[in-house]
């Protein structure tokens, strides 16, 4: 995922200072590739007089350290989601940004896949009206010795699937539906023996009505993602990411208001990933302009605890209030 990004900021005009990797072997091929110095000390990297801003890609146990590290030294922060293992690093965080006046952006690029965008735009712009359901499936397959990967690790991510893949779900239910008041759900190791989850089953409700579902699939063996919004006057869904999660596709449909069928719309928008560059270009413009940037800490921590609060209520057995 650094390297990634890496290669889309350079791309973008920016310059690559350096590259921090616990493996100094990688981290001095992606320097070679980008002209840039590498190292294995991260602190050293981020307290940097030569750099401004420092993204995070780390496992989820060093997300909040080093942006919390990067912060107080000064330098803005693009860290990759969930931004910390649990609440209370969230907001470790948040006070590192408080404190240092500078842009904290958290990593949710599926905000700006492009049929993902145009249906936020088309929700917020009222085109569904009042919403009462939103839904979302999401997962893949892993792959041979995925229990053994880091993400399996609880000490090191934290949770499993909701946190990893649920969570990018979560904050587009926000970014859709505002804020929800109850969680329910369950969460199992399905198939994969590790410590975390595999599978995860949400439930979502606002003071509103609205009220959210979500599955998340370590066991997606063909690899899913869709997205849906129904409101009082039309709805809408977003299937694909590109790759192989199928291509990009926006449908959005009008309620009928006699019999018949809904009149609906599609945009196909096939091509490469175009997230990650937009990502950034909202990232520049955030610290450019002096401005929040469209995905916050706060909306990290937001999710974070939705994640949470299903972790909880999975405990339990019964629902768990979130205000």
């Amino acid at each position: 995922m650094g390297s990634r990004r890496a290669t889309v900021a350079r791309q973008c005009g920016s310059e690559i200072v350096v590259v921090a990797d616990i493996d100094l072997g990688r981290a001095n091929m992606l320097a070679a590739d980008l002209d840039c110095a590498a190292t294995t000390d991260w602190l050293a990297a981020v307290t940097r007089d030569d750099v401004d801003a420092v993204v995070v890609s780390t496992t989820n146990d060093s997300l909040t350290p080093v942006t919390a590290a990067a912060l107080g030294a000064g330098k803005h922060v693009l860290c990759e989601k969930p931004l910390g293992r649990d609440p209370v690093e969230c907001c470790l965080a948040l006070d590192a940004a408080k404190a240092s006046g500078r842009v904290l952006q958290v990593g949710f690029n599926h905000r700006y896949h492009p049929a993902v965008s145009k249906a936020l735009e088309r929700a917020q712009h009222g085109d569904l009206g009042e919403l009462v359901v939103l839904r979302c499936r999401y997962g893949h397959g892993g792959r041979p010795g995925y229990e053994r990967e880091w993400r399996a690790d609880a000490a090191v991510a934290g949770g499993g699937e909701l946190l990893d893949q649920g969570v990018h779900a979560i904050d587009l239910f926000c970014a859709l539906g505002g804020t929800f008041d109850e969680a329910m759900g369950w969460v199992a190791s399905s198939f994969w023996t590790t410590e975390v989850e595999d599978n995860a089953f949400a439930l979502f409700r606002a003071k509103t009505g609205l009220v959210a579902s979500l599955h998340v699939s370590w066991t997606q063996w063909r690899n899913l993602f869709s997205l849906e919004a129904f409101g009082r006057d039309g709805y809408l869904a977003v299937d694909g990411l590109g790759g192989s999660y199928g291509p990009e596709r926006l449908t959005f449909g009008r309620r009928p208001v006699d019999e018949g069928l809904p009149i609906e719309e599609f945009s196909e928008f096939p091509g490469p990933d175009v997230s990650w560059e937009a990502e950034w270009k909202e990232f520049v413009g955030a610290v450019a302009e002096g401005r929040e940037p469209q995905a916050t800490g706060l909306h990290a921590l937001e999710a974070v605890r939705m994640v949470h609060a299903i972790y909880q209520s999975s405990r339990l057995g019964a629902a768990v209030a979130l205000r």
